[in-house]
Order: C-alpha cells, then structure tokens, then sequence
C-alpha cells in the first residue's frame, strides 16, 4: 500500500478495540479494520457533550469508520454505525474484552488481515447468542494464531506425517506439533488424539476435549504473548473462582 492510499481511508468497516482519553476534549482510539489492520486514530472533541461521536464509539459494534493522515496516529474523520450486533453482557461482555485484548497484543499497526475481521465479527455474534463461550473463544483463538503464522497442527504427527490416532495419547510441542506420548524427550504437554481432532473440528462438547484445548491454547498463547498477562484472561479466573 503507498504512502498516499493511507492519507485518506473512507467507510472502512472497523470495530473499537480500546480507546483513552486525549488532551481536553478528544479521544484517542485503537481500532481493528477489515482492509487496514489495526490503526490508531485521534477522534477530536469526541469528549465533548454535544459530539455526534459521543454515543458511537463502543466496542463490539460494527462501524463504517472514515480517516486522514499519513502518521502513526490518524485523524478520525466520520464514523458510522453499522448495526445487527447486539449488546454483550456479563461474562461474554469479559470474553469481547479478552479477544480485544489478544487482538491489541498480537496484531501490528498497519497489518490488514481480512480473514481475522471476520472471525472476530463471527466471534462476538456468537458471543451474543451462544450460552458456551468457551467453544467460541476456543475458536477464535485457534483462527487467529492460524491467520497470525502461528497454526495449530492437529490432524497429524511432527515428523511422520501419520493422521492422529483418536485413541492415541501425544505431547504437543509448541512449535513443532503432536508426537507419540511414548517420546518422552520431547517435552510438551500431553493431550489426547480426540482432543486434537475436536479442536480441528471446533467442536467442544467432550468434556475433556475442552478441558485440554483451553490448556493447550494457554500454552501456545503465552508463548507467543512472551509471557505477557493478559488482564482479562485473570478477571475471568476470578468470576470462575467465585
């Protein structure tokens, strides 16, 4: 994309991942778009009683968003609510934050990935009106590593090649993939063939298939986070604790 594409962006289809205060009046506001990536832009006066931005900036709400300039830090020019997503509440409302949370610690600016807008939009949907968030977020977390560079191999074996065994038992290697149990230099966390397969398949519904993906996906998710908490991730430990 030239440097002059980026000077003026109109009605892209975006959502607010998290936004501040900035100077008096105004808002600076990270934002994920379908065709630009991640972008930060400075919604000016947005603070201001009056401004027709006041009541539209939310998150997990589909906007056409319009923008100028050619610096890290862009001004937002129009904004335009799409609508047909309902409100989160609750727990799924935590689960949005927790996806934007990953979303602005594993996306760079200026990086479109078309594919992860829309599971991310597919994502909240389901968060709306699905009762197992952890199956959705389970989903979208294996779609953006995968979208990322960072695929999950599940369906066979490092190195061999050889489909996974249903009622095999592996260690995953992050990195590398499933290898026999029996490897035991290997390392890695041990998890179930089934387990594997259910998650290429996202589908959740064997207990322990979702007990064992939500570990795996920890694992591989705190590595490439390089360790990094996520805030989110811990607010819902806590709600499950109590």
């Amino acid at each position: 994309m030239s440097m002059g594409s980026k000077q003026r962006i109109q009605d892209a289809p975006a959502f607010v991942l998290h936004s501040y205060p900035y100077r008096e009046t105004s808002l600076v506001l990270e934002v994920f778009s379908r065709e630009h990536g991640r972008v930060a832009l400075v919604a000016r006066g947005a603070r201001r009683p009056r401004s027709a931005l006041r009541g539209l900036l939310m998150g997990f709400q589909p906007l056409a968003l319009s923008w100028f300039g050619k610096h890290e830090l862009r001004t937002l020019h129009r904004a335009e609510w799409q609508g047909g997503q309902p409100q989160l509440h609750g727990k799924a409302l935590l689960c949005g934050f927790y996806l934007n949370e990953l979303l602005l610690n594993l996306t760079v600016r200026d990086d479109p990935h078309e594919r992860l807008f829309d599971h991310y939009r597919l994502a909240l949907q389901r968060l709306a009106a699905e009762e197992d968030h952890a199956a959705v977020l389970r989903c979208f977390e294996k779609y953006m590593l995968q979208e990322l560079g960072y695929a999950l191999l599940l369906e066979h074996e490092a190195g061999s090649g050889r489909p996974i065994d249903p009622a095999g038992q592996y260690r995953y290697v992050i990195e590398r993939g499933a290898v026999p149990f029996s490897d035991t230099g290997a390392g890695g966390l041990v998890v179930r063939g089934k387990t594997l397969l259910d998650m290429a398949a996202d589908d959740y519904r064997d207990l322990l298939s979702a007990q064992q993906s939500k570990q795996l996906m920890r694992a591989m998710l705190n590595h490439h986070l390089g360790g990094k908490a996520l805030h989110t991730r811990e607010l819902i430990k806590d709600l499950q604790r109590a």
